[in-house]
């Protein structure tokens, strides 16, 4: 057969659990965006309350607006590794894992819309819960 005719022939189909090669899942980028939420409601809060500047006013603009992007992007990345990444036998050995992962969008949410240190500390947690999960399957 020809290199030409080859290309023509029916492909293989092949079958996987993930979008990508399972070895290059990392939720390293959830951690340090769970973190850039934190460090930027520590930001806000060291803002002054009364008769804030004109550059206070756009450092809370641009730490809010940060804060809300990050947020989404733990979101993003949790949701990425849960439905592409865990399988049924993860599950079996983490049963609580949808919930973790319920938890952990719904604290992005919650960080999206206020500006809240305990519930940045919170989603930094269980987002690292969830890498040591993930990382303890890949043993």
């Amino acid at each position: 057969m020809s290199r030409i005719t080859s290309w023509l022939k029916p492909a293989t189909t092949v079958h996987a659990h993930c979008d990508i090669p399972c070895g290059i899942y990392d939720p390293h980028q959830a951690e340090i965006a769970a973190r850039t939420v934190a460090r930027m409601v520590e930001l806000i809060g060291q803002l002054p309350k009364e008769n804030p500047s004109e550059a206070d006013r756009a450092k809370l603009v641009r730490c809010t607006l940060i804060k809300e992007q990050h947020a989404e992007i733990v979101k993003h990345e949790i949701t990425i590794i849960w439905g592409d990444y865990f399988k049924p036998e993860h599950v079996e050995r983490y049963p609580d894992l949808h919930d973790r992962v319920w938890k952990i969008l719904k604290l992005a949410g919650k960080n999206k819309q206020n500006i809240d240190a305990q519930a940045a500390a919170e989603l930094e947690a269980a987002v690292k819960e969830f890498a040591d999960i993930f990382w303890s399957t890949k043993k």
